[in-house]
């Protein structure tokens, strides 16, 4: 049994996953990775090296505000000031449907939530919005498939 499509576009809710993730990966530049810290040994400073190492500038969102990987950290997203395109999702499933909520109120062109991180309800909303949704999925991974 193959996984479920956990990804869309703002058209409809049955774009296809891969083309999603193709225009995500493709088509935006910011990336504001909420969870970021300086902690070395939890996955967003490892995956926000490969984004960075990938052309994208990304943004730490923690509530220490801590600069990491060279790049000024913001408290929330609401503190960034300037247009962020993709919000990167390392939180709990039970705290990603408030941030996704923010990503949208921001006016981001997309959310990612990490591996592991599911809010379906969350997802709808964002879609609704207008915007990119990707689930369940890790962009370093996605970009490692796509070279």
């Amino acid at each position: 049994m193959s996984a479920p499509d956990t990804t869309s576009g703002p058209d409809t809710g049955t774009d296809d996953a891969d083309a999603t993730i193709d225009r995500v990966l493709a088509d935006t530049t910011t990336w504001a990775v909420v969870g970021l810290s300086t902690n070395t040994a939890r996955a967003a400073y490892g995956v926000a090296g490969v984004l960075q190492r990938a052309g994208k500038r990304i943004v730490p969102v923690h509530p220490s505000a801590e600069t990491v990987h060279g790049e000024q950290g913001y408290a929330t997203l609401a503190d960034i000031p300037f247009p962020v395109d993709v919000v990167d999702v390392f939180v709990r499933s039970d705290l990603a449907g408030a941030v996704a909520d923010e990503a949208v109120a921001i006016g981001a062109q997309a959310v990612w939530f990490q591996l592991d991180v599911v809010d379906e309800a969350a997802a709808a909303r964002v879609r609704a919005a207008g915007l990119d949704m990707v689930m369940d999925r890790c962009p370093a991974i996605e970009l490692g498939l796509r070279r």
